[in-house]
């Protein structure tokens, strides 16, 4: 296994867990599911951003592609509720 340690990929993960975390303190705090559900988004986008990093990213493809269609559809679904709700 070969680590592939970019910059980039790099910051992106140390962000995606900073908003996972956010999201979580967001439903601890306040009860609030969308901000639970957008941080549970973006630890799977982190989640992907890891598995690059380590240089899995060639044999496990279609996992990533599914990582990464199911956090985008967390997110489009919470911001659908929110457009809903108001």
């Amino acid at each position: 296994m070969m680590v592939n340690c970019g910059s980039i990929d790099v910051i992106n993960t140390v962000l995606c867990f900073a908003i996972l975390i956010l999201g979580i303190l967001g439903y601890v705090k306040r009860r609030y599911r969308l901000s639970l559900a957008i941080g549970v988004a973006f630890g799977l986008f982190g989640v992907s951003h890891i598995i690059t990093i380590l240089g899995l990213h060639g044999c496990l493809t279609d996992l990533l592609v599914a990582i990464r269609v199911v956090a985008y559809l967390i997110v489009a679904f919470t911001l659908y509720r929110v457009l809903v709700k108001r």
